[in-house]
């Protein structure tokens, strides 16, 4: 016996099948429509069961009770989407107070013998001053961006011309200004 039971109204039938017909939606989407059209109970409905569902729309049972026990507990849009992580697949590496360190170490003496830092060394000497346990060089390449695009708003050149670009100390360019600056 099926524990939560697909009964449409028909507005809500009417927004499926213009996601059905529009077809300018994820897959997923588009299939999560059909699913609940094709399971509804309702008089106007299919009245399929779920392995008929499964069936004919090439995805497994579970899937089909997945997205029923998704619109009866949280309502359509969240049968439509994907179920949301309650935590991320991979934790991050660098939390504010690692990333706080690591541009520190960058912003500090350069390394001996060398004119500046390199995203590798850098890497390397998080691992030696055992901020972290371990880090890619792209790891790192990716917090010193997120930092400098941070402080691009606080720290900007106008650069000179008609164009109104604004520039990054180092004179790399980082978007169009405002007509209001």
């Amino acid at each position: 016996m099926k524990k939560y039971i697909v009964r449409l109204e028909a507005e809500e039938r009417a927004q499926l099948d213009q996601i059905i017909r529009t077809g300018k939606r994820a897959v997923y989407v588009v299939r999560h429509a059909h699913i609940l059209l094709g399971v509804d109970e309702s008089r106007a409905g299919k009245k399929m069961s779920d392995a008929q569902a499964a069936h004919a729309y090439g995805v497994s049972v579970r899937s089909i009770e997945h997205v029923r026990h998704r619109l009866v507990e949280e309502g359509l849009e969240a049968a439509l989407g994907r179920k949301k992580q309650c935590r991320p697949s991979v934790e991050k590496i660098f939390d504010g107070e690692k990333e706080a360190k690591l541009i520190a170490v960058a912003c500090g003496q350069k390394p001996e013998g060398r004119t500046r830092w390199t995203l590798a060394l850098l890497a390397d000497r998080v691992v030696k001053l055992k901020i972290v346990e371990a880090c890619s060089a792209k790891t790192v390449g990716r917090v010193l961006k997120k930092r400098i695009e941070a402080l691009a708003t606080e720290d900007v050149v106008h650069s000179a011309g008609v164009r109104r670009r604004v520039r990054v100390r180092d004179g790399k360019r980082f978007g169009r200004l405002q007509t209001a600056v």
